[in-house]
């Protein structure tokens, strides 16, 4: 696919069933952009090392521009389409998002694609348990400590509709908040749109 054809509104999202492609689908959905998805099932093409050196995903292009890392293609998408902020418009509360959605990366990221592989039972017990002494912060405000649908409920959603195949369940008796959570947020239009996905191709046009 040729990206000059593309008009300014225009994007190709490259990516995989990974939590970082899974966040940047939601933020474009969220955004209302228009994208056309193009899922890599096997190695990374080298025609895509042009686009970005690490061999990573999701890389979103447009016209004149390649993004591959999602903090940074979250502020361009936040700047340029302000119309569906993600960030309140107090500066103030808007670091506090930031710090959070920070914390959710640091401490969480990894997790999303990796918990099912590596980490053993008791440990993913842990991770249970770690969300049960979160759940009652849920229950405080209708998204993630905020009124708003923000940045950080981008992050979380994607990672929260992993724990089954990651072999976490949550308690319900101490989960309730949480639980109720992911069912009104799984709901979203944008989430639901984020997680149909096209007839599953392998990567095979030549840019």
């Amino acid at each position: 696919m040729s990206h000059s054809v593309l008009l300014p509104t225009q994007f190709v999202l490259y990516a995989n069933d990974g939590y970082a492609s899974h966040i940047v689908r939601l933020l474009l959905a969220e955004k209302q952009l228009n994208f056309h998805l193009q899922i890599i099932q096997d190695d990374f093409p080298d025609v895509l090392a042009e686009l970005n050196p690490y061999g990573t995903l999701p890389i979103l292009v447009s016209r004149d521009l390649a993004l591959y890392e999602i903090n940074v293609i979250f502020e361009y998408l936040e700047e340029r389409f302000a119309a569906y902020s993600l960030l309140p418009a107090d500066p103030k509360q808007r670091a506090i998002i930031r710090t959070l959605a920070w914390r959710i990366q640091k401490d969480w990221f990894y997790l999303g694609d990796d918990l099912q592989l590596h980490i053993h039972d008791t440990t993913k017990k842990d991770f249970a348990d770690i969300f049960a002494t979160l759940s009652p912060i849920f229950g405080k405000y209708p998204f993630f400590m905020n009124d708003q649908f923000s940045w950080c409920d981008v992050l979380l959603l994607p990672l929260l509709w992993r724990l089954p195949k990651m072999g976490v369940t949550l308690p319900k008796k101490h989960c309730q908040a949480l639980l109720d959570y992911q069912k009104r947020l799984f709901s979203r239009p944008s989430f639901q749109q984020s997680i149909k996905h096209p007839t599953q191709e392998q990567y095979y046009e030549q840019l």
